[in-house]
């Protein structure tokens, strides 16, 4: 007997009634509301944990593209499942989104407890390669994958409050374009204020009494709604993979691959500060948020027709290949130009609100665009279903296409293509989105004119796309004021950050370039400060036979190790690939070619994953990173950092740590200070003058009280095989222990005083991140020297000398 065959129930859509209509727009105000309040919460959440993670399992792309990955993945799962759980169809859907939004809370509670075991045991199972990647992967999903698919699930789950109408499809749009304008305040309110004045602990009760009062208010909704709105009123469907599902799985991929490659170009710009990055994210979500909201009034304005919706989707795809174009050109060939000194501005507000204007230029256009792409996407789906199914497949879909795009850009198009092609995929897939769209346009005649001009704007978008000013790689927001002067050598865009080489023509000095800054250069300043990095520690102890580098750099310091006979192995911790394999050729008779010395072992990685996760330990650590100010770098001078570092020290280890007075404040300067001192109470100050004044300082400490036995130094420079370890001093003007141990600037003791009230940076508050950024244009590093050797003593018990020879040290010193 033939087994009878099944067949899917296919619903008509509720017809259209004004009344109910606006008797459901009073319930959603209420809704609406609550959406914002989840919106401001979930912000400060992805704040948070990314910020605490980035502390585990490090900042390298990779590292932060498992971590977006796993959070967007368990959106994305959220989205997909809650709709397919039967026994939730029967929930009251506003006290689902309450007891959700209950769950994340707990979740954010749990995230921060679970942390610090989590640490534990990455530290004990991490390394690097393959496994420490599938390490990485596991430690996001302990922590972001149930808070992320509570997330995922709330809008959905919210949906199904709504009729199965156009105006109710419409109302699902504006709470999504409400939940973006509550992430705009909630990154606001994390990047600028909570983080900055408080800590981790802080900012997550912060979002979770949010939580609270947001599931307290769902459940009083709840209890006012009428029976009949708090349940599907259709059998779902099986889900179909529709035209629309992939349009907007494009523009998602464009969306989120823009905002990587846009957040390097602006970052080079305005400086990577973590206040940069806040103030971009911002404005992207601003963007998607009014997007959103016009989005869905559009849909609602024309009647519910899916056809017009389908066309209106097209048309934002195909204006987004105008504005991507616009946007690239922006950065390419106008705002770089700009002719602004930020060292002029008499305070970094001012500078600000120039930076909020170059985002807004570049970013919002493109992003409204993007906002208006998902209530649109909604509105010409199919609307024969669940609207919680509607809901998530369509956010799914985005969803996925989001993390595509964030990881292709960020690990393959950037470091193999550049920013300039990078942003003509952007193009590309802009035009695939409109292209798809208008490919399923009812009338022939329409669907050829509109895609020939699809094709049209985008080859001649391609076409317009610029890269980005090799000027713009070195010197960053100071570009203008370096105009004329510099010879752009070398290039490069890597996976975690641009690099370049430049010649000063006046000098012919050599300068590599990070991300917008000089990293290292031949001029006599940089060359003694990365020679006393190595020097001072390999000189105080007495064979150091195993050395840590964390920061490659021009390979200066690495290689001022090489020439020590008693040296067996030099490892090198660099984040960027792009910096030893490229950038050491041009510096190789300064870093003594130490990428090709047969003890040299290269790590690429960030620096406090490694420290946290090797076994090994050094008789020198030596850590020159990139400036404080820049986000992320501050991680390296926490306490906790610290700690691991002394961790991993033989006994009688050195450890040295390189600390800018340019480009500072007095506040960031005596918290890199005061917390290095904290894990090292006998740590000592050197300091690197121009003319006597201010430049840069390197901290050195040892777990014991530093002894510095001279009668033992004079032996060892009698051994020729120190001959090369005296000239590669000499080059740098310290010509005999005198002029190198003159450089003395204080102590924990001197400096006790002077350190009062200083913040500790440690990871639960990334204090120096918020103070270096405030001093990143700022020019006063003489008055901080002068400040600190204000309270300096001869450091009688530091030498063993006879008084003679100390005599000639105080009359240097003097």
């Amino acid at each position: 007997m033939a087994t009878p065959r099944r067949t899917a129930t296919r619903l008509t859509p509720p017809r259209y009634d004004p009344t109910v209509a606006v008797r459901q727009d009073s319930r959603l105000g209420s809704l609406l509301a609550l959406f914002v309040l989840s919106g401001v919460a979930a912000l400060i959440y992805e704040i948070v944990w990314f910020q605490l993670l980035e502390l585990v399992i490090g900042s390298s792309a990779i590292s932060l593209g498992v971590l977006l990955a796993v959070y967007m993945g368990g959106m994305c799962l959220g989205s997909l499942l809650l709709p397919r759980l039967t026994r939730l169809r029967a929930a009251s859907p506003l006290r689902l989104y309450a007891f959700l939004e209950l769950g994340i809370g707990a979740c954010g509670l749990f995230v921060l407890a679970v942390l610090p075991l989590v640490s534990g045991v990455y530290a004990t199972l991490g390394g690097h390669g393959p496994v420490a990647i599938f390490v990485r992967a596991i430690v996001c999903a302990i922590c972001l994958l149930p808070p992320t698919v509570l997330m995922g699930a709330t809008l959905p789950a919210a949906s199904r409050y709504v009729e199965a109408t156009p105006n109710g499809v419409a109302w699902i749009g504006f709470l999504y374009g409400g939940n973006t304008a509550g992430a705009v305040f909630g990154s606001i309110l994390a990047g600028f204020y909570l983080l900055r004045v408080y800590d981790l602990t802080i900012a997550t009760l912060a979002a979770l009494a949010i939580n609270l009062a947001v599931a307290g208010a769902g459940i009083m909704l709840a209890r006012r709604s009428p029976p009949s709105s708090d349940a599907p009123r259709s059998t779902p469907n099986a889900q179909r993979i529709t035209l629309v599902h992939l349009a907007i799985a494009l523009s998602g991929a464009a969306a989120l691959g823009a905002e990587v490659v846009w957040t390097r170009l602006l970052s080079l710009m305005l400086g990577a500060t973590t206040y940069t990055f806040s103030m971009i994210l911002g404005v992207f979500l601003t963007g998607l948020g009014i997007g959103s909201a016009a989005g869905a009034a559009l849909g609602r304005g024309r009647g519910g027709s899916v056809e017009g919706a389908r066309l209106a989707l097209g048309m934002c795809q195909l204006l987004l290949v105008v504005s991507i174009a616009f946007a690239a050109t922006m950065l390419g060939r106008a705002l770089p130009y700009w002719p602004i000194n930020p060292s002029l501005a008499p305070s970094v507000w001012f500078t600000f609100q120039l930076d909020l204007t170059r985002c807004v230029w570049v970013v919002l256009p493109p992003a409204l665009l993007w906002g208006a792409s998902f209530p649109l996407a909604l509105a010409a789906a199919e609307r024969n279903e669940d609207p919680a199914r509607l809901v998530g497949a369509i956010y799914a879909a985005n969803t996925v296409g989001g993390i595509a795009g964030a990881l292709g850009f960020s690990l393959l198009l950037v470091p193999m293509v550049g920013t300039q092609d990078s942003q003509r995929w952007l193009i590309m897939l802009a035009a695939l989105a409109a292209t798809v769209m208008f490919g399923a346009a009812a009338r022939p005649r329409a669907r050829v004119i509109a895609l020939v001009s699809t094709a049209t704007l985008a080859i001649a978008a391609w076409v317009v796309t610029p890269a980005v000013p090799g000027l713009l790689v070195a010197y960053g927001r100071y570009m203008v004021t370096w105009l004329g002067q510099v010879d752009v050598r070398y290039v490069g865009e890597g996976m975690n950050s641009s690099v370049a080489v430049t010649t000063l023509t006046a000098s012919g000095a050599t300068q590599f370039h990070v991300s917008g800054k000089v990293e290292a250069s031949t001029l006599p300043q940089d060359m003694r400060l990365q020679r006393m990095l190595a020097h001072l520690p390999a000189l105080v102890h007495p064979h150091p036979a195993s050395v840590l580098v964390v920061g490659f750099g021009a390979g200066v310091t690495a290689g001022s190790f090489v020439p020590y006979p008693d040296v067996q192995r030099i490892t090198i911790c660099e984040i960027e690939p792009l910096v030893p394999r490229v950038v050491s050729r041009y510096f190789a008779r300064e870093n003594n070619d130490v990428l090709n010395d047969h003890r040299t072992n290269v790590v690429f990685d960030d620096a406090r994953s490694f420290i946290l996760s090797t076994h090994e330990k050094f008789d020198v650590i030596t850590s020159d990173p990139i400036h404080p100010w820049v986000k992320g770098a501050a991680s390296l001078y926490t306490k906790e950092y610290f700690e691991a570092v002394k961790g991993h020290l033989n006994p009688g280890g050195v450890v040295t740590q390189w600390v800018p007075l340019y480009e500072s404040t007095p506040e960031a300067v005596k918290s890199e200070i005061a917390t290095f001192l904290e894990v090292f109470p006998h740590g000592t100050v050197w300091a690197n003058n121009i003319n006597g004044g201010g430049y840069d300082l390197v901290l050195l400490a040892q777990e014991q009280p530093t002894r510095i036995d001279i009668g033992a130094l004079a032996a060892r420079f009698g051994d020729p095989r120190y001959a090369a370890v005296g000239a590669s001093l000499g080059e740098v003007g310290f010509d005999s222990p005198i002029a190198l141990f003159s450089t003395y600037a204080g102590s924990g003791d001197d400096l006790g005083q002077w350190l009062q009230g200083a913040a500790i940076n440690r990871d639960r508050n990334l204090r120096l991140q918020y103070l270096a950024a405030v001093g990143l244009n700022s020019y006063r590093s003489e008055a901080i020297y002068n400040e600190l050797t204000a309270h300096r003593r001869f450091p009688d018990s530091l030498f063993v000398a006879d008084s003679a020879w100390k005599e000639r040290l105080r009359a240097a010193m003097r």
